[in-house]
């Protein structure tokens, strides 16, 4: 085929134009940063760390033949940056200890901007209370994967269950004799607290599927005969993590997750000191004895182009003065992480 001497340079100029910018978007890609799997963001490892020689670690998921599922990513050494909120909450903790309000606090903080993390006492160990409800909606969840429209089954409450708890924070239950579907008695166990429709739950639930929701994210199985499941800050935090990375369960499951979460109706606590327009998906759980008293509460806080995990678990005296304390703290981190100084409303 002729082609005019005009129309010849104008296909030269293309393929040059072409072949220039696909040249330079290859190299660009091939040298860009590895993407940090767990936030999407530029690994800092290849920046900062490379400095501070901190390594980074990664949770696969096993049990495959041919892949192995990313969990969370996370990095060996605690943030410099968090440093500020880890001395103002420790110096939180020491003056409550000192009044005696609490013998003993920690605290995980998880921010995804950069990936990075703080522990206070991390690995101190508390009794979880009703946030052992969030393994349970896990398991229920990964149930329903396997045997979809099960969420739509319905249970009859029609026994009552020997419950060797007192709650001093109670909310709304399921009725003696009715049916709820699965779906909403998970809605009662999660926004309510419900320990009736958690136990019916349970009674209908597969231990082995519960069970190995602990041992994929590398925790010691429960013992299901044993009163609870002692747990530290970071080690729960875990659980709020794979729901928010969506890499434990589908898309659709972790978002219905994390939405209940978002609904539940306890306000006194960690979401009390924050923004009252700011999201946070959370959950909290009482235990303890005469004695000692166990409050603990992890959160999911939704702040703009800055959102970060936070796990406060408190042992004291008094379950009234408790949950103010963990109000204080979460007030304290928000400050720090929306670079703030104005006290939540």
């Amino acid at each position: 085929m002729n082609l005019s001497h005009n129309k010849k340079k104008t296909l030269i100029l293309i393929a040059s134009f072409v072949a220039t910018n696909l040249g330079t978007y290859y190299v660009a890609s091939k040298s860009k940063p590895a993407q940090d799997e767990e936030s999407g963001h530029a690994d800092a490892s290849l920046y900062a760390d490379n400095a501070s020689n901190c390594s980074v670690s990664i949770k696969r998921l096993a049990g495959y033949n041919f892949i192995k599922p990313v969990l969370f990513v996370d990095r060996e050494c605690e943030s410099d940056k968090l440093f500020p909120i880890k001395q103002s909450v420790t110096s939180l903790f020491e003056e409550y200890k000192r009044t005696g309000d609490i013998n003993s606090g920690s605290l995980y903080l998880k921010e995804y901007t950069d990936n990075e993390w703080i522990a206070i006492n991390g690995d101190e160990k508390y009794m979880p209370g009703s946030l052992m409800k969030v393994p349970e909606l896990i398991a229920f969840l990964k149930m329903e994967e396997s045997n979809p429209g099960l969420l739509n089954k319905e249970l009859v409450f029609d026994q009552n269950y020997s419950l060797d708890k007192h709650p001093k924070f109670l909310s709304k239950s399921i009725e003696f004799g009715h049916k709820y579907t699965i779906r909403e008695l998970l809605r009662y166990m999660i926004v309510y607290s419900d320990n009736n429709a958690t136990s019916l739950l349970f009674s209908h639930m597969d231990t082995n599927v519960f069970k190995k929701v602990f041992t994929d994210v590398g925790l010691q199985s429960p013992d299901l005969t044993a009163q609870n499941y002692p747990i530290s800050a970071k080690d729960f935090s875990i659980f709020m993590r794979i729901l928010y990375n969506s890499s434990y369960l589908t898309n659709k499951n972790s978002e219905f997750a994390t939405e209940l979460l978002s609904q539940c109706s306890f306000k006194t606590g960690l979401v009390g000191g924050l923004p009252s327009n700011l999201k946070a998906a959370h959950k909290f759980g009482e235990s303890g004895d005469p004695t000692e008293k166990h409050f603990s509460e992890s959160a999911i806080i939704y702040l703009d182009n800055n959102p970060y995990i936070l796990t406060v678990m408190l042992k004291g005296k008094s379950y009234d003065k408790l949950p103010q304390i963990i109000r204080q703290i979460s007030n304290t981190v928000y400050q720090n992480m929306a670079g703030t100084t104005k006290v939540a409303t």
